[in-house]
């Protein structure tokens, strides 16, 4: 493991962010490689090579992520919301403003300092937030605009706008990533016109017709999801009103399109019920649904939307798939209990169970050895901490805060490390010291659990019968994307 990449945590607390570097950790404690720089929010680049940091409502500083330099600061009056592009290369900001002539929104070239590209918006939404969007290698840049999309060389915004993309009702889009080949359009429904979802390819100026289409009635809002290889798109379509009166959430359907045109349809679920949620596997070959009223189920889908796996039932409304294999955790957060399963879905296996409670984040780290969760504020207010298991579900590390409001990896390149297999022997390697204390971090020998059954899943309750108003908050903070 020499050779790559050091895994770091960042976690923002009251006085600031600190960067943690490991696991593994040596004496059972994460070694700090940055502690407590005053900020209000912190965001790593896609590529993980730089870190926005908002010092204040009017300064923003950048860092070097492998020489913890600060490398450039902006001084920007009354800054509201500010984003990184994936490479690093820019940052964009939103100021509040009163009249067109004040543009508010700009792209700021971070080598430089200049500002690349300026545009007034009267309001920031989550659809409208970032302005422009950027393809993973920033090859790519676009904008939504008024019956139209906007596009731009991400390399040289110099160039202007060189295409505008016709799409007449379009209120959002979502650009394909990796690479930036196509883009997503929502059109929403309209003097009895069903909603749609349009694909268009990014790099056809005369390519006036969508290469594929959804139409759709009863739609209030659309989250779409691309995979890796910009060949399959996702589209979870939500009503706020359920006709069947079975949900007080309203009603959601998933609708999957491919770009080849070999698929235009709904994904075909077994259990009526909300999609509660959807996330491609790292290859994106194949995708996970958690789905239906508690206690719900999950389907793993290969690309050409054919069922390949069922994992059953249980009290779990999150799936996070691996990215370094064909490991999958479901998990119930939220208004749920906490419940965790680690399922190798390759093998048809599950790995262990365990529990989370109060989880507000989680994600897999960027080898995929570990997976942690974090109750943070300000959704919760108390037990604010985070949580990093093995792979297979035991107890790695456990810390507390007095308030804690953000914790995340640092992005790397998954396949910049070593396959599963082989971290599973390096960390085995290391002398495990399993003395436990209250505080600290406790290690265990890695083994895998056997077992054939998954345990009974805990009884659902409703929102209002947990904590309510504090659980169910809706959080959306302004400073940061």
């Amino acid at each position: 493991m020499g050779s790559q990449p050091t895994l770091e945590v960042l976690t923002r607390e009251p006085e600031g962010f600190s960067i943690l570097s490991g696991p593994p950790f040596n004496n059972n404690q994460p070694k700090v490689k940055l502690e407590r720089i005053p900020c209000t929010a912190a965001k790593f680049s896609e590529n993980g090579s730089r870190l926005m940091v908002m010092e204040s409502n009017s300064k923003i500083s950048i860092y070097d992520c492998i020489s913890s330099a600060k490398i450039k600061s902006f001084e920007i009056p009354s800054v509201t919301a500010s984003t990184i592009s994936p490479c690093g290369t820019y940052i964009q900001t939103f100021q509040r403003s009163t009249t067109p002539q004040d543009k508010n929104v700009v792209v700021w070239q971070i080598e430089t300092g200049d500002a690349v590209f300026q545009h007034f918006q009267k309001n920031m939404t989550k659809t409208t937030w970032p302005v422009i969007q950027f393809s993973s290698d920033e090859s790519v840049a676009c904008r939504m605009a008024t019956n139209e999309v906007q596009f731009f060389d991400g390399k040289d915004f110099s160039k202007g706008i060189f295409y505008r993309l016709r799409i007449p009702g379009v209120t959002g889009v979502e650009l394909s990533k990796a690479p930036g080949l196509y883009i997503a359009a929502f059109v929403a429904e309209s003097k009895g016109v069903p909603a749609s979802v349009q694909i268009f390819p990014c790099n056809k100026a005369d390519q006036a017709q969508p290469i594929a289409r959804r139409s759709f009635f009863r739609c209030s809002t659309i989250q779409l999801h691309w995979n890796h290889g910009s060949s399959g798109l996702l589209a979870v379509a939500h009503s706020d009103v359920d006709k069947t009166n079975q949900s007080y959430y309203g009603e959601s359907k998933l609708h999957y399109l491919t770009t080849d045109g070999s698929h235009e349809g709904l994904v075909p679920l077994s259990k009526e019920g909300p999609v509660h949620d959807v996330q491609w596997s790292s290859t994106g070959l194949e995708f996970a649904v958690v789905y239906g009223f508690m206690p719900s189920k999950t389907t793993i889908f290969d690309k050409k939307c054919s069922p390949l796996l069922e994992l059953g039932t249980g009290p779990y409304n999150t799936v996070r798939c691996n990215p370094k294999g064909k490991f999958i955790c479901l998990a119930g957060f939220g208004n749920l209990p906490g419940d965790m399963a680690f399922w190798d879905y390759s093998e048809k296996k599950l790995l262990g169970t365990t529990k989370a409670e109060c989880s507000v984040t989680s994600e897999w780290s960027p080898n995929g050895f570990y997976f942690m969760t974090a109750t943070t504020a300000p959704r919760l207010q108390i037990d604010n901490g985070i949580k990093i298991f093995n792979y297979n579900g035991s107890l790695y590390f456990k810390k507390m805060f007095d308030k804690l409001f953000q914790a995340e990896w640092k992005p790397e390149a998954p396949e910049t490390y070593n396959d599963l297999a082989d971290l599973v022997k390096s960390v085995a390697a290391i002398k495990i010291d399993e003395t436990k204390s209250q505080g600290h971090c406790v290690l265990r020998k890695l083994c895998i659990i056997s077992t054939s059954t998954l345990q009974k899943p805990s009884a659902y309750r409703p929102p209002h019968a947990k904590n309510a108003a504090a659980v169910q908050a809706e959080v959306y903070s302004c400073q940061i994307d």
